[in-house]
């Protein structure tokens, strides 16, 4: 059975792009989300722009997905083409490359640990942490991982988490961020003053509060599922926080394309240079992939995901709310006062 550094070095042979496919993917995704925001503009009847407006939030999902691999080096490296296209995409998004590589390349090279700062992923604490915080951080720590905070990752992860705060954090470093902010608010703006409200919500409002809600909770339940472990710092090797801290969600053929086989998110960690539509390649191909622990997007998984609040080191397995004992009277000191700051913080 390969472990370890043999393991790693087994998934290098997935992690080579086919520069057509990649231009494929990209462009019929692009083309696509564009003819579906245009349908759903011009279309006059109610429940068709709410069909076309649903596909786009689906589509915007891909779309990301391929960003977020252009910025991990894993497609279309060294194109000047591709890059002007991604910053644009990126400032559309309200994910602009600067704020979006800096907290995912955190987020990958700290996932699972214990101790380290909630750059670019939710925060963890442990149990004896949860108990020593006072009222008012476990209020901000419990409000970063609602499931309404979630849900409307539009404005909590992206406007205020991409954009606002980083902008505030960082202004020359994260202008990019101001810049992706002002131009959202005008087309918002625009869309509903010259062509009334259906137009700034079926275009703007619906898709991104979709895509956006869906790529929070994807985010979330990637590395805060049942069975996931967490690991203080020393203790933490990088390919035991791929296949233990990281799920594989079990999804139909249709949610996998809409999410860029994002599910597979433990070979993702493992090598994040393996492009998205090789990763079912490579988990048929390497036996000890298949083991993954997984989650999906069932009902029952949502919820047994969303109830999982602080790491118990003695259990070893995250716990709810349910699963703390009485406390001893929370201190005042201020030791997570950040902690809501998913997106950002120190980046």
């Amino acid at each position: 059975m390969l472990a370890g550094k043999q393991l790693i070095l087994s998934t290098k042979a997935f992690a080579k792009e086919d520069r057509k496919r990649s231009w494929g993917e990209l462009i019929t995704t692009f083309v696509l989300l564009t003819g579906l925001l245009v349908f759903t503009f011009f279309v006059p009847n109610i429940f068709a722009k709410l069909a076309g407006s649903i596909l786009a939030g689906l589509v915007m999902v891909r779309a990301f997905i391929i960003y977020h691999d252009y910025l991990h080096h894993t497609i279309l490296n060294k194109s000047v083409l591709a890059n002007i296209l991604m910053t644009i995409f990126g400032i559309y998004i309200l994910a602009p490359k600067n704020i979006w590589k800096r907290s995912h390349d955190h987020h990958h090279k700290h996932n699972s640990k214990l101790f380290s700062a909630s750059i670019g992923s939710y925060p963890v604490a442990t149990k004896e942490k949860f108990m020593s915080m006072s009222k008012g951080e476990r209020r901000a720590y419990l409000a970063v991982r609602h499931p309404l905070t979630i849900a409307f990752g539009y404005l909590s992860m992206f406007v205020v988490g991409m954009c606002v705060a980083s902008f505030i954090s960082s202004p020359r470093r994260h202008f990019d961020s101001l810049i992706a902010l002002v131009l959202h608010a005008a087309a918002s703006v625009a869309l509903f003053y010259f062509f009334g409200w259906q137009a700034w919500f079926f275009c703007i409002a619906l898709p991104f509060t979709i895509a956006c809600a869906i790529g929070a909770y994807l985010f979330y339940a990637q590395h805060n599922f049942p069975g996931v472990t967490f690991y203080s710092n020393k203790d933490w090797a990088y390919e035991k926080a791929a296949l233990e801290s990281s799920s594989y969600m079990v999804m139909g053929s249709a949610m996998n394309w809409f999410t860029g086989n994002i599910g597979y998110h433990h070979i993702h960690h493992l090598n994040a240079r393996i492009p998205f539509y090789r990763l079912p390649e490579a988990m048929r191909n390497i036996v000890e992939l298949q083991t993954a622990k997984t989650t999906s997007l069932s009902p029952s998984d949502i919820v047994a995901c969303l109830k999982l609040k602080v790491w118990d080191r003695q259990q070893n397995k995250m716990i709810g709310l349910k699963g703390l004992k009485a406390t001893p009277q929370p201190r005042s000191h201020s030791t997570v006062a950040q902690v809501a700051n998913i997106s950002h913080e120190g980046a």
